[in-house]
């Protein structure tokens, strides 16, 4: 249960940075609430999935699956350059993740 909180916490995460972007600078008060909300929520169910994984683990999890997320999205989202190399990084990033959670 610890894993399935620390993925939808990572997802949130993700969810937060497009709202962050889509705020402007915390200009727009709509995508502002929502990013708030979004990172709130992202925070607390890392918490709880922290009482059971290892924060050496949990942290670097969660980072991943934002950094990884936030890639992605912002390809296929916002219109951001696509290249083989971010697509390799991010592949790493996301076989980093699945490592982790074959050790703990």
């Amino acid at each position: 249960m610890s894993w399935f909180l620390l993925i939808i916490a990572g997802l949130l995460e993700v969810g937060g940075v497009i709202f962050l972007k889509l705020s402007e600078g915390f200009s727009k008060l709509k995508y502002t609430l929502i990013y708030t909300l979004l990172i709130g929520a992202s925070f607390f169910l890392l918490s709880l999935s922290l009482k059971e994984i290892p924060i050496s683990i949990g942290y670097g999890a969660w980072t991943g699956i934002g950094a990884a997320g936030s890639v992605l999205l912002g390809m296929y989202v916002f219109k951001e350059p696509k290249d083989s190399k971010k697509l390799a990084l991010v592949s790493g990033i996301i076989l980093s993740i699945v490592g982790l959670k074959l050790v703990s």
